[in-house]
């Protein structure tokens, strides 16, 4: 069978890809012209690679003859493939604890900024507990939701 996709391989949703792997069955042999179009990235390959496997069925590149899962060699080719993947990945993973850390040190905060002031926190909390009004009352005032308010109270010591 023939299946070709209409969407570009960069997307995570591909109908076509999932009808192929749908449709895979034991002894069968999944042949690309190219295995950059197939996935987005080495670690997409392995996955959809891993997929076809756990399906029975084989992998095979025109373009690439030492990707053909139905061979040692080819399996092989694509542990070390996953191998190398993988390394990549907790590299990445290093790298983005470090700035993080980096930035943290420098004084950077990170997330979206604070709704509300501690002055509209202390004046939401005078609402309710001087004046007798309801969280969701004073939320409405400020226009914020009343859980955005509730968290800011537990984030602020409470008043004496």
């Amino acid at each position: 069978r023939l299946f070709a996709e209409k969407i570009t391989g960069t997307r995570r949703d591909r109908p076509e890809l999932a009808r192929l792997l749908d449709h895979l069955r034991s002894g069968d042999v999944v042949t690309v012209t190219r295995l950059d179009r197939l996935a987005r990235s080495t670690c997409d390959l392995l996955d959809i690679a891993e997929q076809i496997q756990a399906a029975g069925a084989g992998l095979r590149s025109l373009a690439e003859p030492w990707a053909d899962t139905t061979s040692p060699a080819g399996r092989m080719v694509l542990t070390v493939f996953a191998g190398i993947a993988e390394f990549e990945r907790s590299l990445i993973i290093d790298r983005t604890r470090s700035g993080r850390q980096a930035a943290k040190a420098k004084g950077v905060k990170f997330g979206p900024p604070p709704t509300l002031t501690p002055e509209q926190i202390t004046h939401a909390r005078a609402l309710v507990d001087q004046e007798g009004r309801t969280v969701k009352e004073a939320a409405a005032l400020l226009g914020v939701h009343r859980s955005t308010l509730y968290r800011a109270f537990n984030k602020q010591e409470p008043t004496p």
